[in-house]
């Protein structure tokens, strides 16, 4: 009798998610650090967001940005880990073909619209930092909605393709993830067709991406800390240096398990699967929750309004 999961099918009506193989034993203990972290970062990214809005001293463009952020992180992480969840909670392994190929979607370009935020977030400090009698003038509101959409823009074209030639392959062989989400190479592995033009399509696009990004993201922090350094206050050095030093581990926890994943996916043969998909998790679960932290509570003119919403002072 043929395995059911083997079948002569086009696409398939649903995938099967399996989660973590070899961890299995141990979901629950593992969804206990995964719900907690979505907890903190839905909580803490719409904490953001309401204490922006209210107050119209944070109507700048570093907290614009930071707003963005918080909606890519609401999404990223949204569109995964409930799923996740029900597999670890529910065995729920099942996922329909069409929401996993938008799962798919929404994880690649929401992941590259947040890369493109960093950038946009690094040339903000610059210019606060090195030019800040032409930061007024150089990022204007108008000037920062136009930055927001060509982040958006980016991202939905440049990942547009994923879904599309994932849908068009035939899947004979499996129908099993061997995932706990839709990512875009776990899934087009299973096609029984030459699926070289999604390959190098993906890596073209996650090479150019990450390089290009890490590279401005990276000048524009050496010319912040080449402005600190010439700062006359040791003590203004000392808290400058601390701010940044915690945004760029922010920036390396967003990139460095996203590039593990990626080249594992690839040439990571013998690295176990269970250890690659942990960490592929990480990479959704970690930035989404430090965000508010490193970026929020650690701003002083927000931890300021927070604690003034919160004892009904005024302002």
């Amino acid at each position: 009798m043929a395995d059911s999961n083997k079948t002569d099918f086009t696409n398939p009506s649903t995938f099967i998610l399996l989660g973590i193989p070899g961890l299995e034993v141990a979901y629950v203990w593992i969804s206990i650090p995964f719900c907690t972290m979505y907890v903190i970062a839905v909580l803490g990214n719409f904490t953001i967001l309401f204490t922006v809005k209210r107050e119209q001293s944070l109507h700048e463009p570093m907290y614009y940005f930071l707003c963005m952020l918080a909606v890519t992180d609401l999404v990223i992480s949204t569109s995964t880990i409930p799923k996740m969840l029900s597999i670890f909670w529910f065995s729920s392994r099942e996922i329909n073909f069409f929401a996993c190929l938008t799962q798919m979607y929404f994880i690649h370009c929401f992941s590259v619209v947040e890369s493109g935020i960093f950038v946009a977030m690094a040339f903000d400090r610059y210019v606060a930092i090195c030019d800040p009698l032409r930061h007024s003038t150089i990022l204007k509101n108008s000037m920062v909605v136009k930055i927001g959409l060509a982040l958006v823009l980016r991202g939905s074209m440049l990942i547009l393709p994923f879904p599309f030639l994932a849908k068009q392959w035939p899947y004979c062989r499996t129908n099993i993830i061997s995932h706990s989400y839709c990512e875009h190479m776990a899934v087009v592995k299973l096609a029984c067709a030459d699926i070289r033009i999604s390959s190098y399509y993906s890596v073209s696009v996650a090479f150019c991406l990450i390089s290009l990004d890490f590279f401005f993201i990276t000048v524009s922090y050496i010319q912040i800390l080449r402005a600190i350094f010439n700062l006359p206050r040791w003590d203004a050095r000392l808290k400058t240096f601390g701010t940044c030093g915690s945004h760029l581990c922010v920036i390396l926890a967003f990139y460095i398990p996203a590039l593990f994943s990626f080249l594992t996916h690839r040439f990571g043969q013998n690295v176990p699967l269970h250890f690659h998909i942990l960490i592929a998790n990480m990479y959704l679960l970690v930035p989404p929750m430090l965000h508010p932290i490193i970026y929020g509570v650690r701003t002083k003119q927000i931890r300021g309004r927070l604690l003034r919403l919160f004892t009904h002072k005024g302002p």
